[in-house]
């Protein structure tokens, strides 16, 4: 019996349709004669999905106690008994209740999956599991409940439903996903228009990537190597020259005129040695990439532009961009050049373009390790001058009439020798001295067709013909030799010095170091493994490319870092003189993995202090600061019960005064705790709406005394973009503050001004102020200035008026008033729209 096919509803927030579109499904499926069953399926009390669920089979649940409460979940034995052709499985996410058969239920489909039953399934996108960080910072909702993407991504067919957040906010509030008493709640906080219109996105997005795995996988099955155009894809070709930064920004422009374009950079490594590009240029254009949206891919293959080539057409890419050639005119006898073979081989379907650049033309200087490692045609085309040029050489002057003589036959003879030497190297040149040798004893010295010589002077010109043509083909050889060697130093000393930086700039990136090592060495794949002594089975510390290996014996190459850690490498065997190269990145790998756990250990340690102080700070303010309050309530109440005393209605009076006072003061103390602990664990979502001042900072004056405060803000100004309870509150704490330390003489300032795009609210109190280096410490939670009572509050309040402007999207800071005291500049952002082009200064100027 073969597998089951698997298809899934995505949507990207409760409420689209997907259970509905499951269901609809399943009715036409029945009508056509197909065994389909309800394996369990959720309507949430929404009557148009409740009544899609007529005419279907369902199957009974199973019900389990859990904890007192009884549960239902879906019965597999019951579906595997049952043995449909579809079963309908609702909610794929979900999770299942302790004592059922699997944990999560996408298990259960599985289990149905592999007993050739179909299933149809939902989900949300914001239950993928690589999603829930992305998904917490947009909706502030962590998502319990989550599904591996490879379960979703293997699934035989997946169908986006779709919806935009007006439609979905209008289904909202008719009733058809929530109850009413829910409805509020929900439009207001997870189902704000900015949040489903970025999850909107996100199910977009990673539908469309399924869309492009689906189609790749058509076109390798099919064997289509042809660009289909479906959108802009555009490949640049790095060769790892400072020209690539130019290349990669010109490609970026062009991915932005058109929507939905992608820009993959890719650099071709051959497969002998080092690389010969610089590894700190390659990590400078692979960060631009990244920064402008790329990818950066990293490929190995002798043959630059078929390598190339194949790359584009298997991305299904539709435009490349090169650089013009670095290379000096008299380069171009050794080939066309890159840019001209790919242009030529591209066929139809990949558009070329040739940028120009700064470096165009000026020579590509000593490459970094193969200075005079010769190519193939190289090699080549030395034997063949070397051997086959002097016997045409020899035909052509036997056919000359007037012969130049044998000095001239020499000269002739030694002019190829040197070419094969330039061209091939020593045993080409070798082989022409031999052969030209050969050639001039036997038809050009007397007696010819013969290889004795008669005259001792000719004798002699062939000897030094052969002695000047071997030292010649050495020289040549010795210099290649010291050019690879010193163009090898230079590679190696270049590598060795950018490690030595990365170090001294503190770098912890394991990933970075490792993908450079892959592209120094042009390996498929590079991994570090260690293991906590001999006995222990190896793990993977970081790895980068595809399938790296696990063990050490299992690599081409592996370098060994103290006894219990090795750098493996697979792709190909490394020469020996590589490996010292190589042993400095291991050493550097091992260097970046303590310090990656290093810094780690010192941010738990940060954390754990932070929370330590926080925790005897709070110990501190619920022993006394809570305390007081409490005591004073309690002295009140004991007095008001008792009955040895009879209390005046004016002393009854100034005790219940005093219990509400207590109760404010406890009130207060408690509201500010519970707001650094949501400030501390990032639960605070701001509602932001378009409100003036004048409508908020009034209401957060009534908590002091009448005449304290003189309030100046104009009618005039912009709207601000904020969260009113949360604006409330911050003014609240800030003018509360400026009241207990002002000295009295005056009322405090509260005044209002326009600033651009900005809206500045300024508290000035005359009180003794705070030095400049004090000006932060007092925004810290538990920390009071100078000689606070400690009855006065546990330092919070400004901690939480700072963390509330900053969750608005503004700031809060401390400056000195002019004359003495100290000013509270809260700064907000104006409402779009109501913005006037000139600020107008307000009525009256506080300073």
């Amino acid at each position: 019996m073969g597998r089951g096919i698997l298809r899934i509803y995505l949507g990207a927030a409760p409420g689209v349709g997907k259970t509905y579109a499951m269901l609809s499904e399943a009715h036409r499926r029945v009508e056509r004669g197909t065994d389909c069953v309800v394996a369990f399926v959720e309507h949430h009390d929404r009557p148009r999905t409740e009544v899609m669920l007529h005419g279907l089979e369902l199957l009974p649940r199973r019900e389990l106690e859990y904890r007192g409460t009884v549960f239902t979940e879906m019965d597999v034995g019951a579906v595997l008994e049952r043995a449909p052709a579809v079963a309908l499985v609702d909610e794929l996410a979900h999770t299942n209740v302790p004592g059922s058969r699997n944990a999560k239920r996408w298990q259960d489909v599985e289990e149905l999956l592999r007993a050739g039953i179909d299933v149809i399934s939902t989900v949300n996108i914001q239950h993928l599991e690589s999603l829930g960080d992305v998904v917490e910072s947009i909706t502030g909702v962590r998502q319990r409940e989550t599904v591996p993407d490879e379960v979703v991504r293997r699934a035989d067919q997946i169908e986006l439903v779709d919806m935009s957040p007006q439609a979905l906010r209008r289904r909202m509030a008719h009733g058809n996903i929530y109850r009413p008493d829910k409805m509020d709640a929900a439009l207001s906080n997870y189902f704000r228009p900015g949040n489903l219109t970025a999850l909107r996105e996100l199910a977009l997005l990673w539908v469309a990537d399924r869309v492009d795995e689906y189609l790749q996988q058509y076109r390798g099955e099919h064997n289509i190597r042809t660009t289909w155009q479906a959108r802009e894809r555009i490949v640049v070709g790095l060769t790892g020259g400072p020209e690539g930064r130019t290349l990669i920004r010109r490609a970026s422009r062009m991915a932005a005129k058109g929507s939905g374009s992608e820009i993959l950079a890719v650099y071709i490594a051959r497969s002998d040695g080092l690389t010969s590009a610089s590894p700190k240029e390659l990590a400078v254009q692979r960060t631009l990439v990244e920064d402008l949206g790329g990818t950066f891919h990293h490929v190995i293959g002798d043959d630059i532009p078929a390598a190339l080539l194949e790359f584009a057409r298997g991305v299904n890419a539709t435009q490349i961009v090169l650089g013009s050639s670095r290379r000096k005119t008299w380069q171009y006898i050794y080939g066309p050049g890159v840019g001209a073979t790919v242009a030529r081989e591209s066929g139809p379907d990949l558009d070329v373009h040739i940028v120009t650049h700064e470096e165009v033309a000026k020579g590509r200087g000593l490459p970094m390790a193969r200075g005079a490692r010769l190519g193939r045609a190289r090699i080549i085309w030395g034997w063949l001058v070397g051997v086959v040029g002097p016997v045409l050489l020899a035909v052509v002057l036997r056919g000359m009439e007037d012969a130049p003589g044998l000095a001239n036959d020499v000269l002739l003879f030694l002019f190829l020798t040197v070419a094969a030497a330039l061209l091939g190297g020593l045993r080409p040149a070798l082989a022409s001295a031999a052969v030209g040798s050969m050639l001039l004893n036997y038809w050009f010295t007397p007696p010819t067709h013969t290889l004795t010589v008669q005259d001792p002077e000719n004798l002699v010109a062939i000897v030094i013909f052969f002695a000047v043509a071997v030292a010649v083909s050495s020289v040549v050889d010795l210099a290649a030799r010291r050019t690879h060697q010193a163009a090898r130093l230079r590679a190696e000393s270049e590598i060795l010095s950018f490690l030595a930086g990365s170090v001294l700039r503190g770098e912890t990136a394991l990933d970075a170091l490792l993908d450079r090592v892959r592209e120094t060495f042009a390996m498929e794949s590079v991994a570090l493994l260690e293991r906590s002594s001999d006995v222990e089975p190896w793990t993977c510390a970081g790895s980068v490319g595809p399938a790296p290996v696990t063990r050490p014996d299992d690599a081409d190459v592996d370098m060994p870092v103290g006894d219990n850690m090795a750098l493996a490498l697979s792709g190909r065997v490394l020469p020996a003189e590589d490996r010292r190269v190589l042993g400095a990145f291991a050493a550097q790998a091992a260097v970046v993995l303590d310090r990656q756990r290093l810094v780690g250990e010192a941010e738990q340690a940060r954390r754990l202090a932070e929370g330590n102080r926080i925790r005897t700070a709070l110990l501190a303010a619920v022993s006394h600061d809570l305390r007081t309050p409490l005591a004073a309530i309690k002295a009140a109440v004991s007095s008001l019960r008792s009955d040895d005393v009879a209390w005046s209605d004016e002393d009854e009076a100034e005790l219940l005064e005093g219990i509400e006072d207590g109760a404010d003061r406890l009130d207060h103390l408690v509201g500010n705790l519970l707001d650094m602990s949501r400030l501390q664990t990032g639960t605070v979502t701001p509602l932001i709406r378009e409100i003036d001042l004048d409508e908020v900072v009034p209401m957060a004056l009534g908590g002091v005394p009448e005449g304290s405060v003189d309030l100046d803000i104009p009618e005039t100004l912009p709207m601000v973009a904020v969260d009113p309870g949360l604006l409330e509150r911050v003014v609240a704490n800030i003018v509360e503050n400026a009241v207990k330390y002002n000295p009295g003489q005056e009322p405090v300032a509260v005044a209002a001004s326009a600033l651009g795009g900005r809206v500045e609210l300024r508290v000035v109190d005359r009180g003794r102020g705070v030095p400049d280096e004090a000006k932060e410490r007092i925004f810290e939670p538990f920390q009071r200035y100078g000689d606070a009572p400690r009855g006065a509050g546990v330092g919070l309040g400004l901690a939480v008026s700072r963390g509330f402007a900053e969750a608005m999207g503004g700031t809060l800071d401390a400056e000195d008033t002019p004359g003495g005291g100290l000013t509270m500049v809260l700064t907000l952002t104006a409402a779009p729209g109501g913005i006037r082009a000139e600020a107008e200064l307000p009525a009256r100027a506080t300073s």
